[in-house]
């Protein structure tokens, strides 16, 4: 199915374990959910044929109801809000941004960007090479599971699974993976996954070891562009940048404490997600488009409660013991920081 009519870009990552799958009664579609705090939460939109799609949503909403559920869709795109027009009533929020690109005109890109070039320059003179590997032999190779152990244990918060598996090797799929090497060592590696319906790819991971120079993210990216271009695609996307600045921020709907909470969340967020270093990253990669990704669920207004749900279903237990642990995990990671400093002394 996913092969078949998989046009939302995290279509091929309802294949991510811990999601519950529904099927309508015609068998030609499937909807992959989280039940979190009475709310189905859906990985992102239904996979089905485009005329099915609003056919699909409000059976699988009679369903919801009749087990005392709301739906969420989390990382609703355009196709989707037009298919809930039947819904009543209706409300949206918008997560962030999805930057994309014509992998056919990267290098014109690059020939526009002297920063971008410059970034490409120093990892390759730091003699960074990347290659593509089959994603067979990097699922099993030791280099790449130390790569991504040393890249886990710089983040605050503890793994989630929803939508954002940690590893994404380990999630079945059509991986395409490119991977950077310096004296024969792994230092950092990108996974991408097909988007087919619409002739794409979404660079779903970007994992780079400390080892790795500046550069070695920009140089794999480089490296996927190409590749895709010689495949004749006419879409790459990394994904949702969430609380992206290049998302519209008119939409007057969501409740005012919804809005203040969003916003508390980018800019004294940083000790758990760097929101605003991951859109960095993506916009200096020059995207030609930025498409607003949404959540939408069947109240009228996003409430609490919905956020609640969502992050539930991300963190996959309460969210207020997530983020404890994340709380004393970021601590934990300041002060070992700090006794290394202290352990180097000055000259170090």
């Amino acid at each position: 199915m996913l092969q078949r009519y998989g046009w939302h870009t995290m279509s091929c990552q309802l294949l991510t374990r811990g999601l519950t799958y529904w099927f309508p009664p015609e068998g030609d579609g499937v909807v992959g959910y989280v039940s979190a705090a009475r709310t189905r939460v859906v990985a992102a939109a239904p996979v089905c044929l485009p005329e099915r799609l609003a056919a699909v949503t409000r059976a699988f909403a009679a369903d919801a109801a009749s087990h005392g559920a709301r739906v969420c869709y989390f990382g609703a795109q355009a196709p989707l809000l037009d298919a809930l027009a039947w819904q009543t009533p209706t409300a949206r929020m918008v997560l962030g941004a999805e930057p994309g690109w014509d992998p056919a005109n990267w290098p014109h890109i690059l020939r526009r960007k002297a920063s971008l070039r410059a970034q490409l320059a120093r990892a390759r003179h730091k003699d960074v090479t990347v290659v593509a590997v089959e994603a067979e032999v990097a699922r099993r190779a030791p280099a790449f599971r130390q790569c991504l152990k040393g890249w886990l244990a710089t983040r605050h918060l503890p793994p989630m699974h929803f939508l954002v598996e940690p590893d994404a090797l380990a999630v079945p799929g059509d991986h395409q993976v490119f991977a950077a090497y310096r004296a024969s060592t792994v230092i950092g590696y990108l996974v991408a996954v097909p988007i087919p319906r619409r002739n794409g790819w979404l660079i779903q991971q970007i994992i780079r070891s400390h080892a790795a120079p500046n550069g070695t993210a920009e140089l794999l990216v480089d490296a996927a562009m190409r590749s895709f271009a010689e495949r004749g695609a006419s879409y790459v996307t990394l994904g949702l940048a969430p609380l992206s600045t290049h998302a519209p921020d008119h939409d007057h709907s969501v409740p005012p404490m919804v809005r203040l909470l969003l916003k508390g969340m980018r800019s004294y967020g940083q000790p758990f997600y760097n929101f605003a270093g991951l859109d960095a990253f993506k916009a200096k990669l020059q995207p030609e488009t930025w498409e607003p990704i949404y959540a939408v669920s069947n109240e009228r207004q996003i409430s609490l409660h919905t956020l609640y749900a969502i992050t539930e279903a991300f963190a996959g237990v309460p969210p207020l013991s997530f983020f404890s642990y994340g709380l004393v995990r970021a601590v934990g990671q300041k002060f070992g920081q700090v006794a290394q400093s202290i352990k180097r002394g000055p000259s170090g």
